[in-house]
């Protein structure tokens, strides 16, 4: 805000007092009030998130009470979650079992086996409906080991997702001849986003 002065010149004053007069008024006037503007300064940011596929299985082991010559179901289903977030660009998520020998999927230490053909999986919300033997040639594990869990279709509604499966298993000795012992053997799951 500004000061304001009035001044008054008496009539017969000199000239000479004005420079002094002109001098009090620049002294005791505020100048104008402004602003002032900084230049533009930028900052670039830059955020990745990199895709990501991710199996998780409960439980992790699964026991079998194995019937010579008949099938034996599996202590509990298992419940396998599969999160993804990929590119809009991709158009499917695919699960896969597999064992890393067909001919040994299970195996007491001593050289007896039992073949992967022998270990049935079932996924009723995904491929396998019914119970099926792991011995498709898929993109993981052995030739003949094997076998197609789900195939998710991936659209730009779901690039970023999950879905729970549970997956049943059996072991059928139908037809194979392996003595009494305890066999052990490890069930690959891996998806893959196409």
């Amino acid at each position: 805000m500004g000061l304001f002065f009035t001044l008054r010149l008496p009539e017969k004053r000199s000239f000479r007092q004005l420079p002094l007069l002109a001098l009090l008024l620049a002294l005791f006037t505020s100048p104008g009030q402004g602003q002032v503007n900084s230049n533009v300064a930028n900052v670039t940011l830059t955020g990745t998130l990199l895709e990501s596929l991710t199996v998780a299985p409960l439980p992790s082991a699964v026991t079998f009470n194995l019937v010579s010559a008949g099938t034996a179901a599996g202590s509990s289903a298992v419940a396998i979650t599969t999160s993804w977030i990929l590119l809009p660009t991709r158009t499917s998520v695919k699960l896969f079992g597999s064992f890393s020998s067909s001919t040994a999927a299970l195996s007491d230490g001593a050289g007896d086996n039992i073949p992967s053909s022998a270990v049935l999986g079932q996924m009723p919300t995904g491929l396998p409906t019914s119970f099926t033997a792991f011995t498709q040639t898929v993109v993981f594990g052995a030739a003949g080991a094997g076998l197609a869990l789900f195939n998710q279709t991936i659209t730009i509604l779901n690039f970023v997702g999950n879905r729970s499966d549970n997956l049943s298993l059996e072991i059928d000795l139908t037809g194979t001849t392996v003595p009494a012992g305890t066999y052990t053997g490890t069930l690959h799951l891996e998806a893959q986003a196409l």
